[in-house]
């Protein structure tokens, strides 16, 4: 995940001063690469706001005459809760009969 940021930007500035307004110290030696860090969770736990679903499934899906179900399991979830901005993340299983195509 490091290679996503480079120098620093606003959002780093953004969370200096919010480490300012709980009252503690952004300079202080285990605070002072915070912003970095969470500058680049959460552009990471954001990431999937620039996918195009569309494409991803076009590009995994294929036709198969297959009309069994079909089970994925222990899929890895992460994601960003949009009403606090703390995020979870998990696993989720996904169950589909096809009609024609698989995912």
């Amino acid at each position: 995940m490091s290679e996503l940021i480079e120098g620093g930007g606003r959002i780093q500035e953004l969370v200096r001063e919010l480490i300012r307004e709980l009252g503690e110290d952004p300079d202080r030696q285990g605070l002072v690469e915070t912003p970095r860090r969470v500058e680049e969770t959460l552009r990471f736990l954001t990431s999937g706001y620039q996918q195009d679903a569309r494409e991803l499934l076009r590009r995994a899906s294929f036709v198969e005459q297959y009309d069994e179900m079909v089970l994925l399991r222990d899929l890895e979830l992460y994601s960003l809760c949009e009403h606090h901005l703390l995020p979870f993340f998990g696993k989720c299983h996904v169950a589909y009969i096809p009609s024609k195509r698989i995912i």
